[in-house]
């Protein structure tokens, strides 16, 4: 059934053989054919682009399939034991179509078996190719089925954390993200207090929502407020409501958050922004589950779960008399951090095309993609607002952008190796490393031994890189 035409290099034409460079790299390929011969030479053909694994019948090619765990196959489609029917190869097609709707199968067929062609295509083969076998043609088929393969595969996993919206409206595909999400169903199932720790930017209300969501309290109320957005003299009526006639402009009884939050969640933003007196009340909310409204003498019982967020550094704050310690111990029965965007491996262009996707749709415009320089600017940048930055950026982006793609420049990020330009490799590097270390000493408040785990390295590498650079740790902080 099968034909190989005669430029086919075989294994005498080329006495070294297939190399062996980037072996585990390449595309699998899955050849089914039953012809020894033909077998032989197509893995010839094909092994320098190719990692290949051959099958010579319906079993071996289910087999070779779920081994290679490859996106495209070719199909001889007489195969033993009837090699002279069709019937065993289309059965082959099937079952391999049963295992990955979307893998690319190719069928071989005869030229003048234009009816078997037409059929495979109706019972979902990628493409059919015609005997004899040209290898150059082969190949273009190939590298067009692989590369079709691997877009579909791409928009598929982008769709499904669309659909989706990720975990509980958050997208992440790190293993830093994956571990945030195993925490948060663990503190779902408890009402333990919370207190979620993270960089502007990062999610922390998020955070905050999916844990109200995936708990027993979801029928409740969510209740949220920014304990630096509101003035103190009004944040304490705020959150504990106040009688009537209680201060100038109290005509009524008000509620404040902390009741509306019964059977509920109460997220309080920014808790490190709490004044001493207010501090004390809640810490007392906290012990009793009790409350006075202001003005008032009734005490009131509230069941609701407290979760707290910060960006600040609270047990510094502790150390300065700012934060009490007995309230820290009462929020932070579990501490949650949340990774800044920077410290996501891989998730950067992952959020980058997923916005650019919703953004594109809100705005309709024809955007589709990044460009490679767009790409490398996003993965190079530091990203210190995070998400809410990243937000803002694309969207944007694919507002001010003229082309289908967006560039370093619509997102007004340079290339992260632009500054580079020009500069010999030990000149380019010292710069880099000079410019890691400031900014990881900036973070870490000039903390020498968080700076080196951060940065990966040891205490003492890290003096000596100082020293060699000229940096001192009171320059770079004070100057922050």
């Amino acid at each position: 059934m099968s034909e190989l035409s005669a430029n086919s290099q075989s294994p005498l034409d080329d006495p070294e053989g297939p190399t062996l460079d980037s072996v585990g790299l390449r595309p699998r390929l899955v050849v089914v054919e039953d012809n020894e011969q033909i077998r032989t030479q197509l893995k010839w053909a094909l092994s320098r682009d190719y990692e290949v694994f051959l099958a010579e019948d319906r079993k071996s090619a289910i087999e070779a399939y779920r081994t290679a765990v490859s996106g495209v196959i070719t199909l001889d489609l007489g195969l033993p034991p009837h090699p002279h029917g069709v019937e065993e190869g289309f059965q082959t097609l099937k079952e391999i179509l049963e295992q990955d709707r979307h893998a690319k199968v190719i069928v071989i067929t005869g030229r003048d078996e234009r009816e078997h062609a037409l059929r495979a295509i109706g019972e979902g083969a990628y493409d059919f190719f015609c005997k004899p076998i040209q290898t150059d043609e082969l190949k273009v088929v190939l590298r067009r089925a692989f590369h079709i393969y691997d877009l579909e595969r791409e928009h598929r996993e982008l769709q499904r954390c669309l659909n989706t919206d990720g975990f509980e409206g958050m997208l992440g595909a790190s293993e830093q993200m994956q571990d945030t999400f195993a925490a948060i169903r663990k503190l779902a199932t408890t009402d333990a207090p919370v207190l979620i720790m993270g960089e502007s930017g990062t999610g922390k209300e998020l955070v905050a929502r999916a844990i109200h969501r995936q708990s027993s309290r979801r029928d409740g109320p969510f209740v949220a407020i920014n304990c630096g957005a509101i003035p103190e003299t009004l944040l304490e009526s705020e959150l504990f409501g106040h009688e009537k006639g209680a201060f100038t402009g109290a005509h009524v009884q008000r509620k404040g958050r902390i009741e509306t939050a019964e059977n509920g969640v109460l997220f309080l933003d920014e808790v490190g922004e709490l004044s001493p007196g207010l501090q004390v009340k809640l810490l007392r909310f906290l012990q009793e589950h009790r409350l006075e409204r202001v003005g008032g003498r009734e005490s009131i019982f509230v069941d609701t779960r407290v979760v707290t967020a910060t960006n600040k550094d609270l047990k510094r704050a502790m150390q300065t008399g700012q934060f009490r310690e007995d309230l820290y111990y009462r929020l932070a029965v579990v501490v949650l951090p949340l990774p800044p965007l920077r410290g996501r491996d891989g998730d950067v262009l992952l959020l980058a095309r997923a916005l650019l996707q919703r953004y594109a749709l809100e705005s309709r415009k024809k955007v589709t993609g990044f460009t490679s320089e767009g790409v490398r600017a996003l993965e190079g940048y530091a990203w210190p607002g995070n998400i809410r930055e990243m937000e803002n950026r694309v969207k944007r982006a694919v507002i001010m952008a003229e082309g289908a793609s967006i560039t370093a420049s619509d997102l007004e990020l340079s290339s992260p190796y632009a500054k580079y330009e020009g500069q010999r490799l030990n000149k380019a590097r010292e710069e880099l490393e000079r410019e890691m270390i400031s900014r990881a000493l900036t973070r870490q408040k000039g903390n020498l031994t968080n700076t080196a785990s951060e940065l990966g390295i040891s205490r003492p590498t890290l003096y000596e890189m100082m020293s060699r650079l000229g940096l001192s740790r009171e320059s770079i902080y004070k100057s922050a």
